[in-house]
């Protein structure tokens, strides 16, 4: 049984791991293809394969998704993932995350001649109850690589790891690196920047948040 409901209109960290630790991107393709899954698994009429839903937003017939959840930010490494999403519509986390992982499994089996599980069984979650813990999980996600010590070149869409606040940085641009809920608390994504990055150093001397990144890192791992 999932020890976590999930409530809408509240925040959770969902992440999760591949199978037996192994890697989850292969490639760049790799990469494209589960965000673009990210953005098209998130609609509650979701209709047709991924290639027909793909085809109509390229021919600008598709109709305006209403969301399953708000996406606040995410960040993709080699063998595992995160998410911060506020659930929208009832059963929304499960439904997008199901389909989500599914859709994936199928593609990346299919491309690599593959059978069996992709990810280490149902993907882990955690309700994110205060303010405090909110803004540090989206430091804790858009520097998911530098908590790993990965070598992180973004601008090429390494295998390293994605995230909306390395693409920030990499191409330089005013795009908003978290949800509203996020941004709305700082002047504008530098005043942002910074207090992600100040917080590196402090995720280790907080005894609480310390003892729940240890968990997760050792659930990575």
């Amino acid at each position: 049984m999932r020890k976590v409901s999930f409530c809408d209109g509240e925040i959770y960290h969902i992440y999760n791991r591949g199978v037996e630790k192994r890697d989850i991107f292969a490639d760049q393709a790799d990469l494209k293809r589960f965000i673009e899954s990210v953005n098209l698994f998130n609609d509650i009429e979701l209709a047709g394969s991924f290639y027909e839903q793909s085809l109509l937003t390229k021919q600008n017939k598709i109709r305006k998704p209403e969301k399953l959840v708000e996406i606040i930010c995410f960040a993709l490494n080699p063998n595992h993932f995160h998410f911060l999403l506020k659930q929208t519509k009832e059963k929304g986390i499960e439904k997008f995350m199901h389909r989500l992982g599914v859709g994936y499994s199928l593609y990346f089996n299919k491309k690599h001649k593959r059978s069996g599980h992709l990810f280490q069984g149902v993907f882990k979650s955690k309700h994110v109850d205060s303010n405090e813990y909110l803004l540090d999980l989206s430091a804790y996600v858009n520097l998911n690589d530098k908590i790993h010590h990965l070598n992180n070149e973004i601008s090429q869409l390494s295998l390293t790891s994605w995230s909306q606040f390395a693409e920030l940085k990499a191409r330089k641009s005013p795009i908003k690196v978290c949800g509203e809920i996020i941004m709305e608390q700082f002047k504008n994504s530098k005043e942002y920047e910074k207090f992600a990055e100040d917080k590196l150093p402090d995720f280790w001397e907080n005894k609480n948040f310390r003892k729940e990144l240890e968990i997760l890192e050792a659930e990575e791992k």
